[in-house]
């Protein structure tokens, strides 16, 4: 699985409600305690969920007293609540403009800008704007070196945007002043998992899954940290943690641990072709199989290098190569120009093409390849690899705890959102034909409304 990030801030939003329960925030600069009293009537309509109401009294007050910071963050408050109503992004940009004139204007009370360009922040990220987003929290971070947890933000921040290297520098920073910070921990901990430095990760996943902090306990955590564990030859102590995670509600067993799921399918390793209820798709790749293998062998066969090597650092040795018709659902023109009769073949399936979570490409695997335990990200989708060029011994794949080998010209299917693991001991070449297809027990509703994967 690939090393993704999405959003999970460190801390609660700072608002009044938040913090009551702790040190109330100091949101009043001089002069908006002279007009506190209005502030207070606006601000409890809003409270009693009157969005429109309070929204016109917030405007009445930024227009009465433009300088007045806490009148225009009870405007960007309102704003962001209509916004909600509406569902309108229109409405939630202006949220966005107003908190940062809040945190802008002359004497803004230190936590009102605080908790102005945090919500700035979270909105932001919520409207996709990722880099602005990261803009935001530099600057929270500027006004407030020393707080450690809009620090953590920023770092996520930074990983939100594809910036490993920034979010590294971010967290040493961190844990150089907080050393036992567990959400610094386990963020560095999963950027030195994509750093292929498995053994340097481990210390910092277990220390921050352990110390329970805010933001830790995600699957994406436990998921690596045994994947680490697993590689370093501990599988006693990985499978700890799997059950740990699992017990946690982030996976559906200790075997199953996709993270991108539908609740309530039917989950098992292996499945039979009538199981799957696509028995004509196999059948049609069964009588063609003769033909898919001459055309990925022509393909293999050309200097063209169209055989791109496998790029989520899933092999312990060897070399695998792919060469991918769909993905996510998406044909690849150029690709099937190379093997017309192939594509020809799968147009017919669309519980194969229509596929937004998996892939149909060819796999070549050369003898000394291992393929390390791992899952695939999502329970939405089975594989089903047709054998083509299969050595007679030496070949295997193990899906939980049952092993089988391919046969030239019959289809495997598994659900690879369970644990698998691949081992290529021949003297020559593997080559299968995989194809994804949704699981069939998603409606045709569900199949279009999934995000790609």
């Amino acid at each position: 699985m690939l090393l993704t990030f999405n959003y999970k801030d460190s801390t609660p939003e700072v608002t009044p409600e938040s913090e009551a329960k702790k040190k109330k925030p100091k949101l009043f600069n001089k002069f908006d305690k002279t007009v506190k009293a209005e502030i207070n009537a606006a601000e409890k309509l809003r409270k009693k969920g009157k969005a429109e109401e309070a929204l016109r009294a917030f405007e009445a007050l930024v227009q009465k007293y433009p300088q007045s910071p806490r009148s225009r963050y009870g405007k960007a408050q309102a704003e962001d609540d209509m916004a909600e109503k509406l569902r309108s992004n229109e409405m939630l940009l202006k949220a966005v403009n107003t908190y940062k004139e809040a945190a802008e204007l002359p004497d803004a009370p230190a936590d009102l800008i605080k908790a102005s360009l945090k919500r700035r922040a979270d909105r932001q990220q919520f409207l996709g704007r990722t880099r602005g987003s990261l803009a935001t929290l530099e600057r929270l971070v500027q006004i407030f070196p020393e707080d450690t947890a809009l620090k953590n933000d920023l770092g996520v921040a930074h990983l939100l945007v594809g910036d490993n290297n920034g979010a590294k520098r971010v967290y040493e920073e961190v844990l150089a002043v907080a050393p036992n910070d567990g959400f610094a921990k386990v963020h560095y901990g999963f950027i030195l998992k994509s750093e292929n430095k498995i053994a340097e990760s481990i210390p910092y996943l277990r220390d921050g899954l352990q110390s329970g902090a805010p933001g830790t306990d995600d699957g994406r955590f436990y998921f690596h940290l045994g994947d680490a564990l697993q590689r370093m030859g501990d599988a006693n102590e990985a499978y700890h943690w799997y059950e740990t995670g699992h017990q946690h509600g982030h996976f559906a067993s200790v075997w199953q641990r996709s993270l991108y799921n539908v609740q309530g399918l039917r989950a098992q390793p292996w499945w039979t072709p009538k199981e799957t209820g696509f028995t004509d798709l196999v059948r049609m790749l069964e009588r063609n199989w003769m033909t898919i293998r001459d055309e990925a062998l022509a393909v293999l066969d050309t200097s063209r290098g169209l055989f791109m090597p496998e790029d989520e650092n899933l092999r312990e040795t060897g070399d695998w190569g792919q060469f991918t018709l769909w993905q996510q659902g998406r044909k690849v023109t150029s690709a099937c120009q190379s093997v017309p009769k192939t594509c020809a073949f799968m147009e017919r399936y669309p519980e194969a093409t229509s596929c937004k979570r998996g892939q149909i490409k060819f796999s070549v695997m050369q003898p000394g390849t291992h393929v390390w335990p791992h899952t695939g990200p999502t329970n939405c989708r089975l594989r089903m690899h047709l054998g083509l060029i299969i050595p007679r011994t030496g070949c295997r794949i193990r899906c939980t705890n049952q092993t089988r080998a391919w046969e030239e010209g019959k289809v495997l299917i598994f659900d690879d959102s369970f644990e698998h693991e691949v081992w290529q001991d021949a003297d020559t070449f593997r080559l299968i034909f995989i194809v994804d297809v949704w699981h069939p027990e998603l409606s045709q509703s569900q199949r279009h409304s999934l995000s790609p994967i």
